[in-house]
């Protein structure tokens, strides 16, 4: 199960990866395209759409290799059960709220659909495919806290923890 759910998280970093690389090369193309007088449409609309998908889909990622800013001022003073307590207590917010928003935006998603809904570019663009990226970004970052919180209970360390220390083993002397 392991396994699994680190090649999500990685699959899901490499299409954020993806998404980045679209962006560029669609910029370049507007940039080649104005200089050789091609008039590339709704590129600048593709690229929102990219970018939005790769910003999702990259958060289960970072979370999982300790990139993502977390606030730790009052974590950090805390120790022992109390430190526990307190990262369950994150942890278990974090996972109702990222589960909100994977609701919404999946239901977003599917009244898109359903309304066969496109947007209003240059080029129409079924909008449920755009809104596919952010929709399924986020639940797989509720798969993550979820999984980061069932750690958490079952007395093993978070993800963001263990990429924290390996971190400071491979470069003794520098703090984040």
């Amino acid at each position: 199960m392991r396994a699994a759910l680190n090649a999500v998280y990685r699959g899901s970093g490499v299409l954020a990866g993806f998404f980045l690389i679209a962006i560029g090369v669609m910029s370049l193309i507007q940039i080649v395209g104005r200089l050789l007088g091609f008039a590339a449409h709704s590129y600048d609309e593709f690229a929102g759409y990219c970018m939005a998908a790769s910003s999702f889909l990259g958060l289960a990622w970072t979370l999982r290799c300790n990139e993502q800013i977390r606030m730790t001022i009052i974590l950090s003073m805390a120790k022992g059960g109390l430190r526990r307590a307190l990262e369950i207590l994150c942890l278990a917010l974090a996972t109702f709220m990222v589960g909100y928003f994977a609701w919404a935006s999946s239901e977003m998603v599917w009244t898109s659909y359903s309304l066969n809904d496109v947007s209003q570019g240059l080029v129409p663009i079924k909008l449920w495919i755009p809104q596919s990226g952010m929709a399924l970004g986020l639940v797989i970052l509720l798969v993550a806290f979820a999984d980061d919180l069932l750690v958490l209970l079952g007395g093993g360390t978070p993800s963001y923890q263990v990429a924290e220390a390996a971190h400071k083993d491979a470069n003794p002397g520098f703090e984040r």
